[in-house]
């Protein structure tokens, strides 16, 4: 059965990678799995954050990187959304796998490479062990390296590249890398490489899926394959038909 994926929590109705989002997510039971993106304050905590700047999402200026986590604390990620989520802050991954703890599969992705943020696998991986959720995350990454990287740290949590584009020799890619998890943009994924990548043994995530034209093509290549969308009511709408 396709898993429902929700995009940065439930993007759609909430500002992305906030709690907000997060919970929304949450209750809602068709929704089996979430991404989430990462990255790492000044100060080395991980926190909920997409872009590598805070112009788009925030009230802030300039590069993640280069603030600490008080100070991310006291930027609003909610008012560009929508007056009614002004004041909403950027939650840190801890928080967050507190709150998703047994009810959903977590897709996280390490916005970085593996020389932007030095240890951040070591760290998100810390958190996982410490909550106990090895076998209900995924980590994931533009970035082969670092998901190698991440093989190296640990065998147990599963690991995907994120892929956007069509790249010769993908499968043998993933498997030079050590993961089982290909997250590949739907405009380059067609029926063939999803029933091949699932026949090896490899998990499959389109993204980001919100037009139900596209989604009603995408879940006919395969029952297996795990949608992402910024509207996953419109994932279950399509299914339905």
């Amino acid at each position: 059965m396709n898993i429902c994926m929700a995009h940065r929590g439930w993007s759609g109705k909430a500002p992305e990678n906030t709690m907000t989002a997060i919970r929304l997510a949450l209750a809602e039971p068709a929704i089996k799995a979430m991404e989430i993106d990462v990255q790492l304050t000044r100060d080395g905590v991980p926190v909920l954050i997409h872009d590598f700047t805070l112009e788009r999402t925030t009230n802030g200026r300039g590069l993640v990187m280069d603030h600490t986590l008080a100070e991310m604390r006291e930027l609003d990620a909610g008012s560009w959304f929508g007056d009614k989520f002004a004041g909403e802050k950027i939650p840190t991954l801890e928080e967050v796998l507190i709150a998703v703890k047994g009810r959903c599969t977590l897709n996280i992705e390490l916005k970085a490479t593996s020389d932007m943020y030095p240890g951040i696998a070591e760290k998100v991986l810390s958190l996982v062990e410490r909550h106990g959720m090895k076998q209900e995350v995924h980590l994931t990454s533009f970035d082969h390296d670092l998901i190698r990287h991440v093989r190296t740290l640990d065998q147990e949590v599963e690991t995907g590249l994120i892929v956007y584009g069509r790249p010769v020799l993908m499968l043998e890619q993933m498997e030079a890398a050590g993961a089982t998890i290909l997250s590949m943009g739907y405009p380059f994924l067609n029926r063939e490489l999803t029933v091949a990548a699932i026949e090896k043994g490899f998990k499959v995530i389109a993204w980001t899926l919100d037009d139900p034209k596209h989604i009603r093509e995408v879940i006919s290549w395969h029952p297996e394959i795990q949608i992402c969308t910024n509207h996953p009511d419109r994932m279950w709408v399509c299914k339905r038909k």
